[in-house]
């Protein structure tokens, strides 16, 4: 019999030969879109390149009949509120600057999405991310590896992947350029082959997160203090949630010389404010931590770690605290290491791990 496969549909290039290819290679496909933020007023809010508008569903929906799989949308409105969207609003008003994207792969995709395939009796769940999934034949532990292009490696949002999921979930693009995915696309005659790719957060129209916080949250957002790296007030501002590390332009006060958010004190309702080079750290701690390639460390490891998706990984040491969350220490500072965001460990090609920098 055929393995059944449940795919994620965003309406976007990627997803959609994703699904193309698992078509290709024998497998039953069925594709899914997601509803996930959406009220029944705002459905026709159309993020173009997003993965939640009306206009996503209808390209997935085309996209499915051109390449002869079923198609469905399913709710997953409660919990996204719950796991991503009230996430995102907790920490913002923590003085954290949240990932929301990794929020929802780790609570949604590959885990209500992937228990519902699951419990339809799906062998697989698939995506359009551009990474890899390997099983080290030694270890019998299965691998997750950047995709063949740096440009467009995902794995920075995979990071929390767990055994159990890396072992069920397919990524047929990873072995792809982005190019020749498009490529494929045109070729196949899928209309979204030119479709531009999404870079703003899908439930934030016009990406102004600082409104949206605004508007979802009965906490009231008061002014405080600008201060320098010693605690000497500098001036008032307008809410911590209007802020976050290594911000310059939008601070509504000059200095006669460039001058950087460095630390948020939510608890004090402070911003902190320096140089450039205040903002550079070897250190950090971090939460929450998923292994991949090992099962845990007992002694110190080293590792390449990055701080932010578009960062490059640099050398670093990883250690075990007794609590539970791992201390990383770098070779060179780290510019504007941020609290609320991911650091992801890696060994050459392969995801050691990652956490939240707490």
């Amino acid at each position: 019999m055929k393995k059944k496969v449940m795919i994620g549909m965003s309406g976007g290039v990627d997803s959609s030969v994703a699904a193309y290819l698992l078509k290709e290679q024998g497998y039953d496909v069925i594709g899914v879109t997601m509803k996930l933020w959406q009220d029944d007023d705002d459905f026709e809010f159309d993020n173009e390149g997003g993965c939640c508008s009306l206009s996503a569903v209808e390209d997935a929906r085309r996209v499915a009949n051109k390449i002869g799989i079923p198609f469905y949308v399913l709710n997953f409105k409660d919990v996204f509120r719950e796991k991503v969207i009230d996430y995102f609003i907790e920490e913002y008003l923590e003085g954290n600057t949240p990932n929301p994207c990794i929020a929802c792969n780790k609570h949604i995709k590959f885990d209500e999405f992937y228990n519902m395939a699951r419990k339809i009796g799906c062998d697989y769940v698939a995506t359009g991310h551009y990474a890899k999934i390997e099983k080290d034949e030694d270890t019998g532990r299965y691998l997750l590896k950047k995709s063949v292009t740096d440009k467009k490696d995902q794995t920075y949002a995979l990071y929390n992947l767990t055994q159990d999921r890396l072992e069920h979930t397919l990524l047929p693009i990873g072995e792809y350029e982005k190019d020749r995915v498009r490529e494929i696309a045109k070729e196949q005659g899928l209309l979204v082959y030119n479709k531009p790719d999404s870079q703003e957060i899908c439930f934030v129209k016009d990406n102004d997160y600082v409104n949206y916080v605004k508007n979802h949250t009965d906490q009231s957002i008061n002014p405080g203090d600008f201060v320098d790296t010693k605690g000497n007030v500098l001036g008032k501002h307008q809410g911590i949630i209007h802020y976050t590390i290594g911000q310059r332009k939008g601070l509504g006060i000059t200095f006669g010389k460039p001058m950087f958010v460095v630390d948020i004190d939510a608890k004090r309702n402070r911003v902190v404010l320096g140089d450039n080079d205040d903002l550079f750290k070897k250190e950090l701690i971090a939460k929450d931590v998923n292994w991949i390639s090992v099962d845990g460390i007992d002694e110190p490891m080293k590792v390449q770690a990055k701080i932010r998706y578009s960062a490059k990984p640099s050398n670093a040491v990883v250690s075990m605290l007794e609590d539970g969350n791992i201390k990383i220490v770098f070779e060179q500072g780290q510019r504007a290491i941020t609290s609320g965001q991911s650091v992801v460990m890696y060994d050459g090609e392969k995801v050691v791990g990652g956490g939240i920098i707490k």
